[in-house]
């Protein structure tokens, strides 16, 4: 998962970025998408920016200090059953999670096909090489 998360933000030229993962169960992750997303129902993540657009103001990071791009939030009871369910790895699963939290801290959508197909696209070139 660290060498997914690091190879991304490396070729998005985000070499230093910070971003945080929190892994936690379906019970804290359904609180969350509740409150945040007005989805009363457990999700396998969410992704929380920091550096979103406030009205025109964007929030300009300190000098020498990594830019914080946000929070990804991972339930491991929901990527345990969807490893299962994809027969890959609980480690392979939470990888693909983690990296598809980044990409949409990083701008990317899936609410729509073309964003969806451009997000597993890039998820496929950054897991690619770590799944093989």
């Amino acid at each position: 998962m660290r060498q997914a998360a690091r190879r991304l933000l490396q070729e998005a030229g985000k070499p230093r970025a910070e971003v945080s993962i929190l892994l936690t169960d379906d019970a804290r992750i359904r609180e969350l998408n509740c409150t945040y997303r007005g989805y009363d129902s457990p999700t396998d993540v969410l992704s929380f920016a920091q550096n979103a657009p406030e009205g025109d103001m964007v929030l300009p990071a300190l000098p020498g200090h990594p830019e914080l791009l946000g929070d990804v939030v991972i339930s491991v009871e929901t990527a345990a059953r969807q490893a299962e369910r994809h027969g890959v790895t609980l480690e392979q699963e939470l990888a693909l999670l983690a990296v598809h939290g980044i990409l949409h801290l990083l701008g990317y959508e899936d609410e729509t096909e073309a964003g969806a197909r451009q997000m597993r696209a890039r998820e496929q070139e950054i897991l690619g090489f770590f799944l093989s």
